[in-house]
């Protein structure tokens, strides 16, 4: 199974802001799509992300003032990101080791999806009572 296949249920929309947009603007962004990172735009395609994280720690470290400092100042960089061919357990492991929780889906660098911890975890976790249900059917008809 592969990353396309969690974008083929999850969908390929995906919120973005520009490098330059202020912290409060990507802030709202967050809150007002209910996610927790937003991929940050540059001149060649992806330059970053943003996350809760990041906010918490610019703010932790130079308080409100960081509000109005522009979004490429404080997002991570450079974003780690997949494609869509790559495998489920194989981006589940990037993002334990990397302790992250978003990655930004690139093919020809254009983004074509994100996927967050959340949903690989529930995909396996579909998958893995898929295939108990599979094997108890299997064991009742023996």
């Amino acid at each position: 199974m592969t990353i396309a296949d969690i974008l083929g249920s999850k969908g390929t929309d995906v919120a973005t802001v520009p490098a330059g947009t202020a912290v409060r603007d990507a802030v709202a962004l967050l809150a007002d799509r209910k996610i927790g990172a937003v991929p940050v735009i540059g001149e060649g395609g992806i330059a970053g992300i943003f996350s809760e994280r990041d906010l918490v720690g610019c703010i932790c470290d130079h308080g409100a003032e960081a509000l109005d400092w522009p979004v490429d100042k404080v997002m991570s960089s450079p974003a780690v990101t997949v494609t869509s061919d790559t495998p489920i357990l194989a981006a589940l492991a990037t993002m334990t080791q990397r302790r992250m929780r978003h990655l930004p889906v690139v093919e020809s660098g254009e983004i074509r999806g994100i996927v967050s911890i959340g949903d690989l975890v529930k995909h396996r976790i579909e998958r893995i009572e898929a295939e108990a249900e599979a094997l108890r059917t299997y064991i009742q008809s023996a």
